[in-house]
């Protein structure tokens, strides 16, 4: 594949080091001193999208105005989705995005869903969810944060909300689920669910130890989403039901 790298930071410079190692080739480089526009989108096969989120709509409305599949792995945009999914599928365009590229994150994204309904009725256990990110994260919570939280909402019937703090647990009402954001020092990203009560606790958490399984599944997306039109997500890729 001919790729279109837009950002390129740590993780666009992780996304390369992969895709060159799958057999492909990265043919734009995009950051903050060159705009996607500026460049000839002709010979792209597909865009791998990965920068901040008041970046991410721009680069998507231009690949999408330009017939280019993107990948997109920026999150904090959750309000804009369904205004470019509606675009993606009016122009017969393709995009996959997610709040997390990692197969071991998304497997993670499953077993939270199964261990809510589990848990769903089990009202001496109290459900919490941390997350922990390096100081350069914009987003707070984390998309995968999100993701977990929304998980546990859509599986256990005991809570209909989330609510977030920043450093420090929020205060809940009844039926919210506490999420506590913390941002420290060159932490890829830890996620962690717990389930408390006054006897034990049931915990499951996802380490990253570094960015090389965001990179890995965002081209193992990019390679999936040739040739295909419409909008997916990892949950695709990897074909879960």
């Amino acid at each position: 594949m001919k790729i279109a790298l837009i950002g390129y930071g740590k993780m666009g410079k992780a996304i390369e080091e992969i895709a060159i190692e799958r057999g492909h080739e990265i043919v734009i480089k995009c950051n903050s001193q060159n705009d996607i526009t500026s460049f000839d989108l002709s010979n792209i096969d597909v865009a791998i999208e990965f920068t901040k989120p008041a970046l991410a709509i721009h680069h998507i409305n231009y690949c999408l105005d330009n017939h280019i599949p993107i990948v997109v792995g920026t999150t904090g945009w959750n309000e804009h989705i369904p205004t470019i999914e509606s675009k993606a599928i009016a122009l017969n365009g393709s995009i996959l995005h997610a709040s997390n590229f990692s197969i071991g994150v998304n497997l993670f994204f499953e077993l939270n869903k199964k261990l809510a309904k589990l848990m769903s009725g089990n009202i001496e256990y109290s459900a919490s969810l941390e997350e922990i990110h390096h100081l350069q994260k914009l987003d707070s919570p984390s998309g995968t944060a999100i993701t977990l939280a929304n998980g546990i909402l859509e599986n256990n019937s005991d809570y209909i909300s989330w609510a977030h703090g920043k450093e420090i647990a929020p205060y809940t009402n009844f039926g919210q689920l506490p999420l506590v954001s913390f941002r420290q020092p060159d932490v890829p990203g830890t996620h962690t669910i717990k389930y408390s009560s006054d006897v034990d606790t049931i915990t499951i958490t996802h380490e990253a130890h570094n960015r090389k399984g965001f990179a890995l599944g965002a081209v193992i997306a990019a390679e999936w989403l040739q040739n295909k039109k419409g909008v997916y997500s990892m949950k695709d890729v990897l074909n879960f039901k």
